[in-house]
């Protein structure tokens, strides 16, 4: 059996922890940041785990990815 492929779009969008959790970045941070208060845009810096629920499918776009 060929080795499957790794989705692109996900591998830019996901970084994973040394213990197998995925890492996310905040969306509405790229445009329209004027009407954003500035504490809200300092809010939405930095990176957030994924919830375990949306793992399975990220297993299946990243197989290699994690542990």
């Amino acid at each position: 059996m060929p080795k499957m492929k790794t989705n692109s779009s996900a591998k830019k969008r996901y970084k994973f922890t040394g213990t197998g959790k995925a890492k996310r970045a905040f969306a509405k941070k790229s445009h329209i940041l004027t009407k954003k208060t500035t504490k809200n845009k300092r809010n939405l810096r930095g990176t957030t785990v994924i919830d375990k629920t949306n793992m399975i499918g990220l297993k299946r776009l990243m197989p290699y990815g994690g542990k």
